[in-house]
């Protein structure tokens, strides 16, 4: 039971993250977006922390930040391995 909310929780965390990222994806678009306001700042301070030291890494393609593209790949990509249908910890809890 503990061990199934704990899958609910990760799953439900990266899911969250990857829509978080998404909207980053979109708030790039629209470079006049005040980030550190309200309601652009519950976006950013949840992100921020994973893309900055990215960022140090990517630089910009064309001038267009890529970080966030890339870490919807990875959240996405990491909750499938952990707790997907066949994910690591889901085949884990059922033997």
């Amino acid at each position: 039971m503990n061990s199934t909310i704990t899958t609910l929780g990760l799953s439900l965390l990266l899911g969250l993250m990857t829509i978080l990222f998404i909207f980053r994806i979109v708030l790039t678009w629209y470079p006049q977006a005040e980030l550190g306001k309200f309601p652009f700042s519950l976006v950013v301070w949840p992100t921020e922390p994973f893309l900055q030291p990215l960022r140090k890494l990517v630089a910009p393609i064309g001038g267009v930040d890529i970080t966030p593209i890339i870490l919807v790949g990875v959240c996405t990509l990491l909750r499938e391995i952990l707790v997907g249908q066949q994910g690591l910890i889901t085949m884990a809890l059922n033997h």
